[in-house]
């Protein structure tokens, strides 16, 4: 694979947050596009590091960041789903030009192992209905669908959940 995952350094957090901001507007998942109020939570990278571990997916030829995701703790104020022996990730993105390289899969893969070190059973996760692509993803993966945890962090926006088992050491 031609692709390596890494910590973010505090220096891309500004472009990594672009990154995230351009992939959501450009796939038509935020509702009031550039006038979306979560649109500077997903540029702000540099406050989600302070509560999550954003992992960067970069070209090994010359180290530009191809895509990121926020790996997410219990505890965590990012923590949307997460309790307890559970671990999540949000955010994850991948920059349109780099899309169908595996990066996406690769930061996916990343978290489950980190999520694994860090001694939880499962990842829970949630995703937008319209995330086709993702959710093929996440289910080649082993993630299912977890309708009883669905939940709406605004009135009549439902997020679908999705929880992977994880095996020790595997």
């Amino acid at each position: 694979m031609d692709i390596s995952i890494r910590t973010a350094r505090p220096e891309e957090y500004a472009s990594l947050g672009e990154l995230t901001a351009r992939a959501y507007l450009g796939d038509g998942l935020l509702t009031f596009g550039e006038a979306d109020a979560y649109l500077q939570e997903l540029r702000d990278v540099a406050r989600r590091a302070r509560h999550a571990e954003i992992l960067v997916a970069a070209d090994r030829s010359d180290g530009a960041p191809l895509g990121c995701v926020s790996h997410v703790l219990p505890g965590s104020p990012y923590a949307d789903l997460a309790g307890d022996g559970e671990a999540e990730f949000r955010m994850l993105a991948v920059a349109r030009e780099a899309r169908g390289r595996g990066a996406g899969e690769a930061l996916v893969r990343a978290c489950l192992d980190r999520s694994r070190q860090a001694g939880a059973a499962r990842v829970v996760i949630c995703s937008q209905q319209q995330m086709l692509a993702a959710h093929r993803l996440y289910r080649r993966l082993g993630f299912e669908r977890a309708p009883e945890r669905d939940w709406d962090p605004l009135p009549g926006f439902t997020l679908w959940a999705f929880t992977c088992e994880l095996t020790p050491g595997a």
